[in-house]
C-alpha cells in the first residue's frame, strides 16, 4: 500500500501550502500594498507563488505623507538590497527631512532620495511634491514591460530579476495623496477557500487512515496464515 499511500500524502501537503498561503492572505488584509499569491505545483511538486498585481481598493486616510497609485506603476525604494518597488505609499519623514518608508528606507525621485523637510507638503496626480508651493522633485513612479520579472519580497516590495534600466515611465501615472492601496485580497473568498482545503486535507487525512488500516489487516492477516 505504499504507492496508493503516496497520493493522499502529497494531495495533504498541497493543501497545507495551500493553507499557509491563505491564512499569510487572511492576516495581510489591512497591508497597504499587499498582493495575493496563487499558489501551484510543479512536476516534482514544488510549490510555486504567482502574484496577482490586480489593484486593490482605495482608502482615503487624510495623512499628507500617504500616497496611492490609481493606474500602473511602482514606487521605487533605495534599500541595502538595492532597487525596490512597491505599490505601498504609507511613507513618513525622517530626522534629517527625506521621504521614507515605515521601515526608514528612501523613496526615490529622480534616482535620488527626496528631501522634504519639514513644510507644507503636497503632490499633485502626476506626481509632482511640492513643499510651500515650491517644486522639490516628482516620484519616481516606474513599470515593466514584463512584470513576470517582479518577484516578492516581504510583504509589499518586489525586486526587478532583470536589469533595473528596464524600468520605464508607466503610460499614465495618476496618484491621490492623503489616500492608501489596500490589499487585494478578497475576506469573503478567503474564507471560502480556507473551509474547502479544511476538508479537502481531512479527506485526504481520513484516506490515509483508511489505507493504514488496510495495511494493519493484511498484515495481521498475513501473520495467522498456516504455512
Amino acid at each position: 500500500m505504499i504507492l496508493q499511500m503516496t497520493r493522499p500524502v502529497q494531495g495533504g501537503l498541497r493543501q497545507e501550502r495551500h493553507f499557509e498561503n491563505t491564512a499569510n492572505h487572511l492576516a495581510n488584509v489591512d497591508t497597504p500594498g499587499f498582493k495575493k499569491d496563487i499558489v501551484s505545483f510543479d512536476r516534482t511538486f514544488r510549490a510555486q507563488l504567482h502574484t496577482d498585481l490586480t489593484q486593490g481598493p482605495l482608502r482615503v486616510t487624510g495623512n499628507t505623507l500617504d500616497f496611492a497609485l490609481e493606474d500602473e506603476g511602482f514606487f521605487v525604494i533605495q534599500t541595502p538590497r538595492g532597487l525596490r518597488y512597491t505599490r505601498n505609499g504609507n511613507f513618513t519623514v525622517n530626522a534629517q527631512g527625506f521621504l521614507v518608508t515605515t521601515q526608514g528606507e528612501a523613496v526615490l525621485a529622480g534616482g535620488v532620495p527626496l528631501g522634504v523637510g519639514n513644510g507644507r507638503l503636497y503632490a499633485d496626480p502626476q506626481g509632482n511634491i511640492f513643499v510651500d508651493e515650491e517644486l522639490v522633485g516628482a516620484l519616481d513612479v516606474v513599470t515593466f514591460e514584463d512584470l513576470e520579472g517582479l518577484e516578492k519580497e516581504g510583504r509589499t516590495q518586489f525586486r526587478y530579476k532583470g536589469d533595473a534600466a528596464d524600468a520605464q515611465a508607466p503610460a499614465n501615472i495618476r496618484l491621490q495623496q492623503g489616500a492608501l492601496e489596500m490589499s487585494n485580497i478578497e475576506v469573503v473568498e478567503e474564507m471560502s477557500h480556507m473551509i474547502a482545503i479544511s476538508r479537502m486535507y481531512e479527506i485526504q487525512q481520513k484516506l490515509m487512515m483508511t489505507l493504514d488500516e488496510v495495511d494493519t489487516k493484511a498484515i495481521t492477516e498475513l501473520g495467522r496464515s498456516p504455512a
